[in-house]
């Protein structure tokens, strides 16, 4: 199964996306991640990447594109795959289309923005080993200590309300209206994303026509 998987920043995407990937054996394919890996690699596409990264700027559309389609060719890929984090914009959507990457399904999990600021700004993060606790629903034994490491916990800079809040609006601006053009395609498939993530889960897998075992 080639699928796409569509939320708002904080709907919970990175999470449900290695369950899919767990139960159909088939690769996550993050944008970030395979452009880290390019550039990483020191290859031709690499390089071009890096050097938008090192002046601050978004890898532009056709490099990115070009990255990914290498990327799906490799031996993993061939019985399916999740994008995340790709597409984000229309123009995106319409070059995947172009290099003939059939995907069957486009699973978007849907959180309102109230919802989405309380998780994220809610979030904290440990500044040695990367551990993520919540100020609501997951609480470390000693206040603002990592279980982990004892490192402090930090608020991200992305996980700031205000921070958030524009990276809602870009979303709504950008990626928001790939929900048309999948529907279009008669593939959008849209989850109302739950607080307990085993229900979100079960929904998705219940749309996906998969098996779900919460042991």
């Amino acid at each position: 199964m080639k699928i796409i998987i569509l939320g708002a920043p904080g709907a919970g995407k990175g999470t449900q996306a290695e369950l899919i990937s767990k139960s159909l054996s088939i690769p996550i394919i993050a944008t970030g991640n395979i452009i880290r890996e390019a550039i990483k690699n020191n290859d031709e596409l690499g390089k071009i990447a890096k050097a938008f990264v090192d002046l601050g700027k978004l890898v532009s559309d056709d490099i990115i594109i070009e990255i990914i389609e290498n990327r799906l060719q490799k031996e993993d890929c061939k019985g399916g795959f999740i994008l995340d984090g790709f597409p984000r914009t229309i123009p995106q959507a319409q070059a995947l289309d172009s290099i003939k990457i059939e995907i069957d399904k486009v699973l978007n999990i849907k959180v309102t923005d109230d919802e989405i600021i309380k998780r994220m700004s809610g979030r904290r993060v440990c500044e040695k080993c990367g551990s993520s606790y919540h100020l609501e629903f997951k609480h470390p034994l000693v206040e603002n200590l990592c279980d982990n490491c004892q490192g402090a916990l930090i608020q991200r800079k992305d996980d700031h309300p205000d921070t958030v809040k524009e990276r809602l609006k870009v979303y709504h601006q950008q990626t928001e209206p790939l929900k048309d053009y999948y529907i279009k395609q008669g593939k959008f498939i849209e989850i109302q994303g739950q607080n307990d993530v085993s229900k979100t889960t079960e929904l998705i897998f219940e749309k996906l026509g998969l098996q779900y075992d919460n042991s």
